[in-house]
């Protein structure tokens, strides 16, 4: 019997010689037909230590190799994305200080608005 073979995406290298592969796959809903994506963590084995989380790799179904490993790594198929670390710049920028903001205008209060007493002129 072939042995099952799954692509995924490498979601921790913290242990030793183990790698948590998350694998997606898309179904559609029995009720509603709209296409969701389910995903499944598989703990796989790999023997060097040599991949890094955000990997794309492949794994193979093995003989159990521990209580939740029974799966290795075949191989990578695609790197981890770059992390670029951006830096914004804060000097030179102008932000408005927080007296220059425009007053919002006061509402009316809701329910019964009082009434404006007429000023008692002097006869």
């Amino acid at each position: 019997m072939p042995k099952r073979v799954l692509t995924g995406t490498v979601v921790s290298d913290k242990g030793d010689k183990t790698v948590v592969v998350r694998v997606e796959r898309r179904v559609k809903h029995p009720l509603y037909g709209k296409i969701i994506k389910l995903s499944k963590k598989y703990h796989a084995h790999d023997e060097g230590n040599a991949f890094k989380a955000g990997e794309q790799v492949r794994i193979q179904e093995c003989a159990p190799i521990s209580k939740l490993k029974s799966w290795t790594v075949l191989e990578r198929v695609g790197a981890a994305p770059a992390v670029v670390d951006e830096i914004v710049e804060t000097e030179g920028t102008t932000k408005p200080a927080p007296e220059a903001k425009a007053a919002k205008p006061v509402k009316a209060a809701k329910g019964k608005a009082k009434k404006a007493e007429p000023e008692a002129a002097d006869a």
